[in-house]
């Protein structure tokens, strides 16, 4: 991968800028709404009980949309675990980002700051342990939870990697601790751990991009309930 497609586009520019408007306006007439809700204060814990319960079961539906399209997807995805074997720590950690395409798509290519995708992932250790994937049961899985939705707080490692993917693609990720987690979180037993990923992107459910829309804004809600928006 060079440089030249790393780059953003003026395009792709004026899309995450226009989205960042949205993203803003959404923020401050949330805020607003909560505001006018409880504009005494007395209220606060039922307000955040009640959201609370609302982003359960928000969650719920996104799990039962999961469900729904598990089926379509388990019987390929389940035979990329062949994939996780043990892995050299150093290795890994010296070679920064390494990218091998498994499968390639025929779907639009994602480009630098991309979210506009869903993605089924098994991710694991050095040591060939699992710590996260999209499978109900990471040893003997029967079926795949909701897959993930594009988002721009991933690790740097997985936002760079698939950079270049087709949607429909499969690619492997082995990614150093310096663009994992570095030291600000303890992975795999330690500190700067380095982390490889299976990630199959895919076209965008809409339904569950909305319903991931709305248990985030369920989210900002608690959150400017509980702190009146201080950062």
């Amino acid at each position: 991968m060079d440089e030249k497609s790393l780059k953003t586009s003026l395009w792709q520019r004026i899309a995450i800028l226009a989205a960042a408007v949205i993203l803003i306006g959404g923020t401050l007439l949330t805020y607003v709404a909560v505001v006018l809700n409880n504009p005494s204060g007395d209220d606060t814990e039922a307000l955040i009980n009640q959201l609370s319960e609302e982003y359960t079961a928000k969650g719920q539906e996104i799990a039962a949309r999961g469900a729904a399209l598990s089926p379509k997807y388990f019987d390929d995805f389940v035979g990329y675990k062949s994939q996780v074997k043990a892995y050299n720590s150093a290795n890994a950690n010296a070679a920064g980002l390494e990218i091998k395409d498994l499968k390639t798509g025929a779907g639009k290519e994602l480009g630098d700051g991309d979210t506009d995708y869903m993605a089924y992932y098994i991710g694991w250790c050095a040591d060939g342990s699992i710590f996260s994937s999209s499978f109900n049961d990471n040893d003997s899985p029967t079926s795949l939870a909701a897959p993930m939705v594009g988002s721009s707080s991933m690790i740097e490692g997985w936002l760079q990697g698939i950079v270049g993917m087709k949607l429909g693609g499969v690619r492997q990720l082995t990614i150093s601790g310096e663009l994992a987690y570095a030291d600000t979180q303890e992975i795999c037993g330690g500190y700067n751990s380095p982390l490889k990923f299976i990630v199959w992107a895919l076209e965008p459910d809409a339904e569950l991009v909305q319903l991931n829309q709305e248990r985030s804004m369920i989210d900002m809600q608690i959150y400017y309930a509980l702190y009146g928006g201080a950062m």
